[in-house]
């Protein structure tokens, strides 16, 4: 009879080892150390056996998976040994992890190591470690694409940050080049993304990302005097890293302060996302929630209450305050500033900064932008991020 769950929790050790049979080779072998699922099988008239894994961490069903794909593979002609078939597989996942981007990368960097200083060296590795291992690092090496490549470059152009995307792109070279010599990769595939990365001297969006640029922008931003719709736009701004036609059309019907969430289409991306709110960003809300709040704008045009806001109300204001909004901060530029900072000082997530900038990142798996994934750490990444906002206003107001 086919075994049942029930019998295999219930089955205990007993002085010498025992087997508990499914049927057709497949059973379970018990002793002292645990519980083994085994399949006994004729192999061109020699008897062999097919390890197939422990229970629990094997269950029942997967047991009979497994043993199914294995009596597939005899099935075959010429049949194939399931014990062989086996090994053949953990040796071509073993050359993989070899020869992944990273592996390859690291050992890159040992050889490349006597010809340069230590802080290069280091310099090195660490873009390496924030603006391409956790994109491409797992991946075999000649299985890369040039858009592969592109994609996390594109991250580093989108913080501003051209000439560091230009020089991540040149060790990307090297690396390639190594492998090619090493007879792991077939060419150096960068060469086609010549020309996708714009000259450093091309104007972008300007941003902030060190940290004491960032506590003098929050100081001014706390002192700034204006209307008070554009100053609590211009403090909300930075806490939810949005674009800023979407925080200039925020509408109240799509935010609940109770449980402190902001829902919205995303016009880019034609997706649905979530904000998570925190507990600063919810008081200033509150505080502009009388003004605002019984109609449909959050954030209201000064000489039309049924428009919002104007578009360039933002950096209107930074301009007031002194910023040049051409190379070093726009509305747009606290998108930039919240990726870097968040993943280079808070040591958040790549992929959980990206899902909260809802940009379509695929997973492991292909599936791309869901707007609740990552929604825990997401939640305690946007009330951290605020956090330290507070403390980078506290600081420069110190100081």
């Amino acid at each position: 009879m086919p075994l049942t769950e029930l019998q295999i929790k219930q089955a205990k050790p007993q002085p010498k080892p025992y087997r508990m049979t499914d049927g057709h080779g497949l059973y379970l072998l018990v002793n002292e150390k645990g519980k083994y699922w085994r399949y006994d099988y004729a192999y061109f008239g020699t008897r062999k056996t097919l390890a197939i894994g422990i229970y629990p961490v094997i269950t029942l069903a997967m047991a009979r998976e497994k043993h199914l794909e294995a009596r597939r593979l005899l099935a075959q002609e010429p049949p194939i040994d399931p014990s062989a078939h086996k090994k053949q597989q953990r040796t071509a996942q073993k050359a993989i992890v070899q020869n992944a981007f990273e592996n390859i990368a690291r050992e890159w960097l040992t050889y490349y190591r006597p010809a340069v200083n230590s802080t290069h060296h280091q310099r090195t590795m660490r873009r390496l470690e924030v603006y391409l291992f956790p994109w491409i690092g797992k991946a075999e090496i000649s299985t890369l694409t040039p858009p592969d490549i592109l994609k996390p470059l594109k991250l580093i152009q989108d913080q501003n940050k051209l000439e560091t995307a230009h020089r991540v792109l040149q060790v990307t070279s090297q690396i390639f080049r190594y492998a090619v010599r090493t007879g792991r990769a077939g060419r150096d595939i960068t060469a086609d993304l010549r020309g996708a990365i714009p000259s450093a001297r091309t104007r972008h969006m300007a941003s902030m990302t060190e940290p004491e640029d960032v506590a003098q922008l929050m100081k001014a931003i706390n002192g700034f005097k204006g209307s008070l719709t554009v100053q609590i736009a211009l403090k909300l701004a930075p806490l939810v890293f949005v674009r800023p036609g979407e925080l200039r059309r925020a509408r109240w019907a799509d935010i609940d302060l109770e449980a402190r969430e902001w829902r919205y289409m995303v016009t880019k991306t034609k997706t649905e996302h979530l904000v998570p709110l925190s507990t600063q960003a919810v008081e200033l809300l509150k505080t502009i929630h009388p003004i605002s709040g019984h109609g449909e704008w959050v954030f209201r045009g000064g000489h039309d209450p049924r428009k919002p806001m104007s578009e360039a109300a933002i950096n209107a204001a930074l301009k007031r305050m002194g910023y040049n909004t051409q190379t070093e901060i726009t509305g747009h530029g606290f998108r930039a500033m919240a990726r870097t900072i968040l993943h280079e000082r808070l040591n958040f997530d790549p992929y959980v900064i990206e899902h909260q900038l809802a940009h379509k990142v695929p997973d492991a798996l292909g599936a791309a932008y869901n707007r609740t994934k990552f929604i825990e750490q997401r939640k305690d990444m946007m009330q951290k991020w605020a956090d330290y906002i507070d403390n980078s206003y506290l600081k420069a107001n110190a100081s």
